[in-house]
């Protein structure tokens, strides 16, 4: 993190502090970005701004988005290290750069369904949580999905294979490896930019969740959306570790507890989004959440759904495992014992 960032986070929390009681826990949230849609709108910000009342903790909090407070969003666990906030809204693949276990829990055809992602979440969360406690004095509270991440394309596509030879907007590494495997070429893109990018020729398709991409208005840039979840984006809560451990243990469990119930409600709601802005997305009813349009809808056929499914083993996992096992070389053996268990690996 530049001093620049640094200087300028200070400064919005030195704007935002407030006179509160010697007993008052005293928390500092960085929020997802305020432009990343509902779910930060509808759920993360009510919920922190009103803490209190839902967890029972006697709290004051400072909630910022990240992109208000001036952090990258690539900068999450390192704010978290440096103690400048407490609760970091982490964004999994963006943070990857500096834990690569975190890709674990989302890995290219890992999460094709909320199920799966729930299944196998759960079972490499204390792994990550271990690395990060270790690594960046940070404790994992939570982890849920911004939804599956689908395809969105310029020119008409039937399948996957379509995309042989054309430029695709992809979340992470994790992404591109996949579509080189298919003859296309992976471009990493900020959200911000991909729209226009779409409209001017600059990729020909892009990788999202349909409600982000409805509220980036990516359906007047495209005429085709693929269904097809390569990963579901996963997100979630840490807090710094020593700011944790001043809490005394009745207040962490209410803490905790707290944090899961908004979690399990983000789980449900993000399968709510995604089939209200596939309906938008499409030109389709009931569309309550986002704005019409009319894309046309490919079948998923069991061709490209076979070809996600053996992402994991021929592409993802491979590469994946390989950047992780040179920092923490136990890392594609716990993932194996873990989730690959739960693959039948």
């Amino acid at each position: 993190m530049s001093k620049r960032t640094l200087f300028a986070s200070l400064s919005f929390a030195a704007l935002f502090a407030t006179p509160i009681q010697a007993d008052t826990l005293s928390l500092k949230v960085l929020g997802q970005p305020a432009g990343s849609g509902l779910i930060a709108q509808n759920k993360e910000k009510p919920y922190f701004e009103n803490l209190m009342a839902n967890s029972g903790l006697n709290v004051s909090v400072q909630y910022l988005p990240l992109d208000v407070a001036g952090v990258p969003d690539s900068d999450g666990l390192r704010v978290l290290k440096s103690g400048l906030f407490d609760i970091v809204s982490i964004r999994g693949s963006q943070v990857s750069r500096d834990e690569p276990s975190i890709l674990g829990l989302d890995l290219v055809g890992l999460n094709t369904s909320f199920k799966a992602g729930k299944a196998h979440t759960d079972a490499f969360f204390k792994t990550v949580d271990a690395r990060l406690q270790s690594r960046f004095n940070a404790k994992l509270l939570s982890v849920w999905p911004a939804g599956p991440q689908v395809i969105f394309c310029k020119p008409q596509i039937k399948g996957l294979a379509d995309l042989k030879g054309l430029k695709v907007r992809v979340g992470d590494q994790s992404g591109a490896n996949f579509m080189s495997g298919l003859g296309a070429t992976g471009v990493p893109l900020p959200f911000g930019e991909v729209q226009q990018s779409l409209a001017r020729g600059v990729v020909d398709c892009a990788v999202t969740g349909p409600a982000s991409a409805n509220s980036g208005g990516w359906p007047e840039a495209t005429t085709t959306v693929l269904p097809l979840a390569l990963q579901l984006a996963v997100n979630g809560y840490a807090m710094n570790l020593k700011k944790w451990n001043t809490m005394s243990p009745d207040d962490q469990a209410k803490l905790q507890a707290s944090i899961d119930r908004l979690t399990a409600d983000i789980w449900a709601y993000s399968e709510e989004l995604y089939v209200d802005a596939m309906h938008c997305n499409t030109g389709r009813e009931p569309c309550k959440l986002g704005k019409p349009y009319k894309l046309t809808q490919v079948p998923v056929s069991s061709a490209d759904e076979a070809k996600i499914a053996a992402a994991v083993t021929t592409v993802s996992l491979p590469v994946w495992a390989k950047q992780c096992n040179a920092v923490y070389p136990e890392c594609e053996a716990m993932w194996r014992a873990t989730v690959g268990a739960k693959l039948g690996l």
